[in-house]
């Protein structure tokens, strides 16, 4: 390996940008994978488990990978595109030697992993060489001692520990997108996935639970008790949750639904009540909704909320009181352009687009479609027949309607052929 660092920390490479010889990004980093065979053998870093666009997760041996620099890891590019499955004997750095409980040998410390580094040895194969322990937090310090020790010197690194934890894992996903974390989640294996789940809070959690396939939402949502699981329910969105609660049991339905807010529960109820793929279905009941009498400076500080995704960003919409779904007689929307070109203290009422059509909330996902299509639109408001705004349809709503059922899953398994062997 040609410019190759003298030694890598490895929870540094999750989520550096994979390239091909010519200079094109093929995918991240999400993990590596070593062979730990016992406490007197090395353990050789066999590969990384990249993310490639689809959010397949492949297995690219070190033998693929050229150079490790400027934040960046290059390949020879010669990949095999079938989905990564983790082998017997093999363990994942990042999903399952962090926050494993260990003792420096010959002395009384013990912590847990936080990091290992990586070194390549005079065969060029690469091995473990260094692990970063933290020690428990004593007394009035919240975190303990960190100390660098050679792997050698380290005793349980190969022992599976039943109470392990979850706390530098988590900090690794809290610093992913959703979708990137929902997707190492996804990968975890089972014990590994019910310590994250227990340990992440409840708003992480459901940005999480909102990007994974049904069955997995279903599955991570069975390990919680009821209390928590409501609580996390009452975290996603409405359209979101809804989607969630149809897939369980009614009684487990019903039991949930008990258990939420009876506002948020209300939304989801409302959202249940519409017919399958249609704009009551799909639709969000939480836009940004103003009165007339709210000004342009409301309106872009409402719009500048970094939880909006851009769909929802992109329109404000107006009504009469209440400004709750089903609010008061709907009145128009607010286009972000015209928004950012009038002076802040004018009214919103004076930059209203009141000739945008509106969809109804049995429209099928095929009108829908249309109509974003035919107006060049992101979103639209769902109106019912007495004029009351009851939520808005988004492009990325359409998506997750359109798209196959259990298209994550198909992203993620990618094609038969034969997986590279792994020495």
């Amino acid at each position: 390996m040609s410019n190759a660092p003298v030694r890598v920390y490895i929870a540094r490479l999750v989520g550096l940008p994979m390239f091909d010889p010519p200079g094109d990004q093929v995918g991240k980093v999400r993990d590596l994978v070593v062979a730990v065979r016992s406490e007197v053998h090395q353990p050789r870093v066999l590969g990384m488990v990249a993310e490639v666009f689809g959010r397949r997760r492949i297995f690219v041996p070190m033998t693929r990978v050229t150079s490790i620099d400027s934040g960046q890891v290059h390949t020879t590019g010669l990949l095999n595109m079938r989905r990564f499955e983790q082998r017997p004997g093999e363990t994942l750095v990042i999903g399952q030697m962090l926050d494993r409980e260990v003792r420096v040998a010959g002395s009384q410390t013990t912590g847990t992993v936080y990091d290992v580094a990586m070194e390549q040895a005079r065969n060029r194969d690469w091995v473990i060489s260094r692990v970063a322990i933290q020690e428990p937090g004593r007394g009035l310090r919240r975190r303990g001692q960190t100390h660098v020790v050679e792997w050698r010197d380290v005793e349980g690194l190969t022992r599976r520990d039943e109470s392990q934890g979850a706390t530098h894992l988590i900090a690794a996903l809290n610093e992913m997108r959703p979708a990137d974390a929902a997707n190492m989640l996804h990968g975890l294996p089972a014990e590994r996935r019910s310590a994250v789940v227990a340990a992440l809070h409840d708003e992480r959690l459901a940005d999480v639970l909102e990007e994974l396939p049904e069955e997995d939402q279903v599955e991570i949502l069975e390990l919680l008790d009821s209390e928590r699981a409501a609580d996390v329910l009452e975290e996603m969105s409405p359209d979101d949750a809804a989607d969630l609660i149809a897939d369980l049991s009614p009684e487990t339905a019903a039991t949930l639904l008990a258990l939420m807010e009876p506002e948020e529960a209300e939304d989801v109820r409302r959202l249940m009540s519409y017919v399958e793929n249609t704009a009551g279905a799909m639709m969000t009941p939480e836009p940004v909704i103003l009165g007339p009498d709210a000004t342009i400076a409301d309106a872009l500080a409402h719009v500048r909320n970094p939880e909006l995704t851009p769909s929802l960003a992109a329109l404000v919409y107006v009504t009469r009181q209440p400004l709750e779904t089903p609010t008061g007689r709907f009145l128009g929307v607010a286009h972000i352009q015209r928004l950012l070109r009038e002076p802040p203290s004018t009214l919103v009422a004076g930059a209203l687009d009141d000739t945008m059509e509106t969809l109804r909330p049995d429209a099928t996902i095929d009108e829908v479609a249309a109509h974003l299509a035919t107006y060049n639109l992101v979103a639209a408001p769902v109106v019912d027949e007495n004029g009351h705004l009851v939520g808005a349809v988004t492009v990325d709503d359409l998506l997750d309607h359109m798209l196959p059922e259990g298209w994550r899953d198909r992203a993620r398994s990618g094609t038969d052929q034969p997986q590279e062997a792994r020495r």
